[in-house]
């Protein structure tokens, strides 16, 4: 049984901040869709095995993501665009490899001069892999982190009926 809600942190480093915005966005949609609590894969635990011949755990990682209703996908702002671990996860899909998932894409921004990356870069490779991708990326700059509840408060009155409804489609066409 696939888990409605993925929360997929891109950040290298373990204990990330990132992954602490993905996790609490992932569980603001799971609220949303009345779904359980959201699954987290954390590619900083599985750095080791993505260029690996054999990679159990990120291919198990994997599967979790495509199985999912929707998949909060977070990422530092790196070089004015995602991390290369990211990358390389998402590379690890075939084409249309995320077909049948709604993708929210979410940025943490050090520079306001980067508040564009998700929607010039991340959003156009969730849209390659068959992502449906049907908001504005969530991104957020270093100084709302302090308050990150009023920020995700704002981005699901303004964006949360969308995700909903890009999901329940998704969930019909897959029946």
């Amino acid at each position: 049984m696939s888990t409605p809600v993925v929360a997929l942190s891109g950040n290298p480093r373990a204990g990330s901040r990132t992954r602490t915005v993905a996790e609490r966005a992932a569980a603001r949609v799971a609220e949303l869709l009345g779904a359980p609590a959201p699954a987290v894969v954390d590619l900083s635990e599985l750095a080791g095995e993505i260029f690996a011949a054999e990679r159990p755990g990120a291919d198990a990682a994997r599967a979790t993501v495509a199985a999912a209703r929707v998949v909060v996908v977070a990422t530092p702002t790196y070089k004015a665009t995602y991390t290369g671990l990211l990358k390389s996860f998402l590379d690890l899909y075939g084409n249309n490899g995320l077909a049948g998932v709604v993708a929210v894409p979410l940025q943490v921004a050090g520079n306001p001069a980067h508040l564009l990356a998700a929607e010039v870069h991340l959003r156009p490779l969730l849209v390659e892999l068959g992502a449906q991708v049907p908001t504005r990326a969530l991104v957020l700059t270093e100084g709302q982190l302090d308050d990150l509840d009023a920020v995700l408060d704002a981005w699901v009155e303004s964006q949360g009926e969308t995700v909903v409804r890009a999901a329940r489609a998704l969930e019909e066409a897959r029946a």
